[in-house]
C-alpha cells in the first residue's frame, strides 16, 4: 500500500479488508447492465466534465483511483497511459476519477505524465453514483493520519470517504458493459479483459 501501511499495520489492513467486504459494498457497486450515472466533474484544470459527452463519443473507460498518495493506484494509471494509443485506435475514451481537489489532481496527471483526463469526484458525486465509495474504520484513520494521508484536506471535503478501485466500461448508451470492482486495493482490472470489452462495443458499432 505504500509506507502507510508498513509490516507493523499488516493486521490492520487486512482486518479493514475483511470489515469491508463483509459490508456488501463490492456487490451493491453498479454492475453489467446498470445504467452509469452522468455526473460531472471538474478535470484537472477545474474544467467541467460531462461523463454522457464522453460516453457519447465511443466506449467510455472509467477507472476510480484512491489518490496519488496509493502506489498501486499510480501504477494502474501509468499502465494506462502505456495502453492509451490501443484505447485511442477503437475510439474509446478513458476518465481516472479519484476524491483528491483539482489541484492534487493536476499534480498526479504531472508527475506520472498522463495524457487522459484526471477527474475530481471531491464531492463524491460519481463514486456514490456507481455506488463505490466506502467510509474508512477508526484504525485505518489513524493508520492513514500517522502516514501523512490526511484524506480529508487532500480530497477537500472534509470526509475520510474513498472509492473502492473500479474500473468500468460504458457504451453509448450510458450502460455499463464491463464492472470490475474489489474492496482489495492491490487487485486492479487487467487492462486486456477491459481493451477486449472495447474492441466488442466497437465491433457492434462498426461492424
Amino acid at each position: 500500500m505504500s509506507h502507510l501501511t508498513a509490516d507493523a499495520s499488516a493486521e490492520a489492513v487486512h482486518s479493514f479488508l475483511i470489515d469491508l467486504r463483509a459490508t456488501g459494498v463490492q456487490e451493491r457497486a453498479l454492475r453489467v447492465g446498470d445504467r452509469a450515472p452522468n455526473v460531472t466533474l471538474p478535470d484537472a484544470l477545474g474544467r467541467p466534465v460531462r461523463l454522457a459527452d464522453l460516453w457519447a463519443r465511443g466506449p467510455l473507460v472509467v477507472s476510480f483511483y484512491r489518490g496519488s498518495w496509493c502506489p498501486y493506484c499510480t501504477s494502474e494509471l501509468r499502465a494506462w497511459q502505456q495502453r492509451l494509443g490501443e484505447l485511442d485506435a477503437l475510439g474509446a475514451t478513458l476518465v481516472a476519477i479519484s476524491p483528491q481537489t483539482p489541484d492534487n489532481s493536476l499534480t498526479t496527471a504531472q508527475k506520472n505524465a498522463l495524457a487522459f483526463s484526471v477527474l475530481s469526484d471531491s464531492n463524491l458525486e460519481a463514486a456514490n453514483g456507481f455506488e463505490v465509495a466506502t467510509t474508512l474504520a477508526p484504525e485505518l484513520v489513524d493508520l492513514y493520519g500517522v502516514g501523512g494521508a490526511n484524506l480529508p484536506v487532500l480530497n477537500g471535503n472534509g470526509h475520510w470517504v474513498l472509492p473502492v478501485p473500479a474500473t468500468f466500461v460504458i457504451d453509448t448508451e450510458g450502460v455499463i458493459q464491463f464492472a470490475h470492482v474489489d474492496v482489495d486495493y492491490r487487485e486492479r482490472a487487467e487492462p486486456d479483459d477491459v481493451l477486449d470489452a472495447v474492441q466488442r462495443l466497437s465491433e457492434v458499432a462498426y461492424g
